[in-house]
């Protein structure tokens, strides 16, 4: 009982200030954060770790000042997250800058796999798929053990267009048989789900449990693979999200190869841009056989 009016307590919140400007919702979010940094204790400690890890060139320091950065956009990913679930669609068309080729899947004669990092922008990129052109599109999530806030956050992706999501528990033969019928696939490739259908894989010179799905996937179903980054502009400028130029060469035949080269492209994007990128997860948790824990 007491969990579930916190939910509501903080959905109320969120549903209070999603009506603000922007501009206001951005420094509420980043004192949000501040606040994050200095009490979710174990979450900073995650995100030091990893950049430790990731960028242990950079110096003590930096590293911190990084990850006090991040906590920002964090805390600013947590309160405009009521943008997405909650303002009108001409509010999000006009806060959303999009670039490059939306409505590729609309034109592609095969279907397309939106592959789509994780950075703190992540649900912007799931609204542009919906808002900005038409074909139907399906994701996988991640329940949430909280029914209250399971059920917000599939209403939420869901509202703004023609769209499906399936557990991560499930099967995927649904999801399968919708790619078939031609529905485009907002796929999500850099968290650690284990060794199951996974490789260690260099990330940041690192090895990472990295899913095979992205480069399977689309051999199997003759996917066409465009890359989407999603971006948080300062203040009240809104988001921008950029649709690339879709692979040629993925995917090949070795499976193994190509999601190495998918993280090295990944590598490439969070360089540009480190602050954004979901730090607090515990990116390098499965280890080889016989490697000690890195957390």
């Amino acid at each position: 009982m007491g969990r579930t009016l916190a939910t509501r307590l903080l959905l109320g919140m969120l549903w209070l200030v999603h009506g603000l400007p922007l501009s206001v919702q951005a420094s509420i979010g980043r004192a949000l954060g501040a606040l994050l940094y200095r009490l979710a204790g174990s979450r900073r400690r995650i995100a030091l770790r990893n950049l430790e890890l990731c960028f242990p060139e950079k110096p003590v320091a930096e590293r911190e000042a990084l990850a006090r950065e991040h906590f920002g956009w964090l805390g600013r990913s947590i309160v405009e997250r009521g943008l997405l679930w909650w303002a009108p669609r001409e509010r999000l068309t006009k806060l959303i800058h999009v670039e490059g080729e939306v409505d590729l899947a609309e034109r592609s004669e095969r279907p397309v796999m939106w592959l789509v990092p994780h950075f703190m922008a992540l649900d912007v990129a799931g609204a542009s798929v919906l808002l900005f052109q038409k074909k139907r599109g399906a994701s996988i999530y991640q329940q949430q053990t909280n029914p209250v806030m399971d059920a917000v956050i599939r209403r939420g992706r869901l509202r703004l267009g023609n769209a499906v999501i399936f557990p991560r528990s499930d099967s995927a033969k649904p999801l399968i048989r919708e790619i078939r019928q031609g529905t485009g696939f907002f796929n999500l490739p850099d968290m650690d789900f284990g060794e199951r259908d996974a490789a260690f894989v260099p990330f940041f010179g690192v090895p990472a449990a990295t899913l095979l799905a992205p480069s399977r996937m689309a051999r199997l179903l003759g996917m066409v693979v465009q890359p989407v980054i999603a971006e948080m502009l300062p203040g009240g400028q809104g988001y921008r999200v950029r649709f690339l130029p879709p692979w040629d060469d993925f995917p090949t035949d070795d499976a193994l190869a190509d999601t190495a080269r998918m993280n090295r492209w990944i590598e490439e994007r969070i360089r540009e841009n480190p602050a954004q990128y979901l730090w607090v997860h515990k990116r390098f948790k499965t280890r080889p056989a016989g490697e000690p824990s890195l957390y």
